[in-house]
């Protein structure tokens, strides 16, 4: 059990949050919920050690081991994944080779009666007990079974981590953390750069395997199946709910309601008390009744309504002028870099108002596939574009692209042509950019503002085809539910990469999956492709026991 106790975060006189407390149970996976500065990442750091609070503490079983993943990390670039990854077994190796170095020493050394053999003896003693505690591990299997099962293969295996996307060195920390078998895993937007499958296979260790859990998220599906208790911060403190996000938000709504109604009524009470000590308080008969009416309203404690973000994004796509009947037409294509072959002899059609999307594990070529449709790449085969189709295209990097010296009005004004500049400002209070908002350099941005910000591009001209690739990250659960109504209204033809389940389902009405450089069409939405997917792995592991 680990427990916080009476946290408080002050900046410059001000209050992030006061006095909060909770505890840790074994078992619990928490989902630990709030607007955006409310304070969540903070009060990870703050149980992961890695920050300190004003006041308050956290309390915890002496050998309980904490591992914390933030949104942002680095790994250390000499080593291979292997090697890296093995890490989180590097206090063992450690106490191994201290224990052979000791014996070896004491092997050689003829003074048993000294004072420093005996110190030697007794350091050895302390330490073998507490290697051979530890329960027997086959490391090398260990660390190949994660690795599989973040998604990468083999020849991976030697590769420095260099070579690799930040996306990935996530993956090989989070291996890390899985491997170190910690008491309590912090986790802070761990599906950012994870694709389904891997999403997947996280959600099922975390559920069968891990011992508690905290994890802030924006991927509501992946919230809802690991979590048991979601833990809202709001307006400096928290409200512990022992249920799911979905159930959470009913509970939230309902408790806004009984706020709202206590709030009313105490505040029609506190006027009818004031109107009679207004009218009362220079009457002698009437001077014991007025003061204490002023008492009473002195001690009163103000019932206050939990602030709600109504800040909102107003995101409406141009009317799209009409395509040819089939915007992307592609035979035989094939791609390659050097030896290595992303995908080969591939055909597939979309036609005109479809919704599609592309799935599949990191590295298969869904973002290849959309360079090529761009131009942005070469390739062998054939690959037209239909009458007329026009593109929206925003790409997995976008918002990274952005220049972080201009402003964010700059930005937008900048690329801007026509009528669009007259209107700047009133995009971007849309994109719930106002005020002192758009004076701000973009280097100052968070990732969710980033990505507001590069998404306003796709209005600046009419399109009839959008390519959205990775468009949700860093976007909040609000943000996320706004695009989607958006994308749903949009009249044109949809080609959206994506491992947000939740954001996926309803959007599209057929999955091209990509893998083992193949492109395979699935008719039918997400859940239908999940559902033939998780029924293809039993087949496989029934496949796999046979042999």
């Amino acid at each position: 059990m680990i427990s916080v106790d009476g946290l408080t975060v002050e900046f410059s006189g001000t209050s992030l949050f006061k006095d909060i407390s909770f505890v840790i149970n074994e078992k619990d996976r928490i989902a630990l919920m709030g607007k955006n500065g409310a304070g969540k990442s903070t009060i990870l750091k703050i149980i992961a050690g890695e920050q300190t609070a004003s006041k308050g503490r956290i309390s915890a079983p002496k050998d309980a081991i904490i591992s914390y993943l933030p949104q942002l990390l680095l790994t250390e670039d000499k080593r291979t994944v292997f090697e890296e990854t093995a890490q989180a077994f590097a206090q063992i190796f450690e106490m191994d080779r201290q224990i052979q170095e000791i014996n070896k020493e004491l092997s050689v050394r003829t003074d048993y009666e000294s004072a420093s053999y005996f110190e030697l003896i007794e350091k050895v003693s302390v330490l073998s007990e507490k290697f051979y505690s530890i329960e027997e591990i086959n490391y090398d299997a260990e660390v190949e079974k994660i690795l599989l099962g973040l998604g990468f293969v083999r020849k991976d295996f030697n590769r420095p981590t260099s070579e690799f996307s930040g996306g990935w060195r996530m993956r090989i920390e989070l291996a890390k953390i899985l491997l170190q078998k910690p008491d309590l895993i912090l986790l802070d937007e761990p599906t950012n750069h994870l694709d389904i499958e891997s999403i997947q296979w996280l959600e099922e260790f975390l559920i069968n395997s891990a011992k508690a859990v905290i994890v802030i998220s924006h991927d509501r599906a992946f919230i809802d199946n690991i979590t048991t208790r979601t833990i809202e911060v709001t307006m400096g403190r928290i409200y512990d709910y022992k249920v799911n996000y979905s159930s959470y938000m009913q509970l939230r709504k309902e408790r806004r309601v009984h706020q709202q109604k206590a709030f009313d009524e105490q505040k029609k009470m506190i006027a009818e008390n004031q109107v009679f000590i207004d009218r009362f308080k220079g009457t002698y008969s009437k001077t014991l009744s007025v003061q204490s009416r002023v008492k009473k309203l002195e001690k009163l404690e103000i019932v206050e309504v939990d602030d709600e973000d109504n800040s909102a994004l107003r995101l409406k796509f141009p009317p799209s002028p009409k395509s040819g009947s089939y915007p992307v037409i592609i035979d035989d294509l094939s791609k390659k870099y050097d030896d290595h072959t992303v995908f080969a002899n591939t055909n597939l059609t979309i036609a005109r108002g479809e919704r599609v999307a592309f799935v599949g594990k990191n590295g298969e070529g869904k973002s290849t596939l959309v360079k090529a449709i761009m131009s942005e790449i070469d390739y062998t085969g054939k690959l037209a574009l239909g009458h007329n189709t026009l593109i929206g295209y925003f790409a997995q990097n976008e918002a990274s692209l952005l220049d972080e010296k201009l402003t964010v009005f700059q930005t937008i004004d900048d690329i801007a042509v026509g009528d669009v500049r007259t209107k700047i400002k009133d995009l971007l209070g849309a994109f719930m950019f106002s005020g002192d908002s758009i004076t701000k350099k973009v280097k100052v941005l968070s990732g969710g503002e980033r990505t507001r910000l590069a998404m306003i591009k796709l209005l600046l001209e009419p399109v009839n085809l959008l390519i959205l690739d990775e468009p949700t990250n860093y976007l909040d659960m609000k943000t996320k539910d706004i695009l989607k109504r958006a994308l749903q209204d949009f009249d044109g033809t949809l080609i959206l990469i994506s491992h947000d389940r939740d954001f996926l389902d309803g959007l599209v009405e057929k999955v091209y999956e990509f893998g083992n450089k193949k492109i395979k069409e699935h008719l039918g939405d997400i859940n239908s492709f999940l559902k033939e997917k998780r029924m293809d792995n039993l087949r496989e592991i029934e496949r796999r026991k046979k042999l």
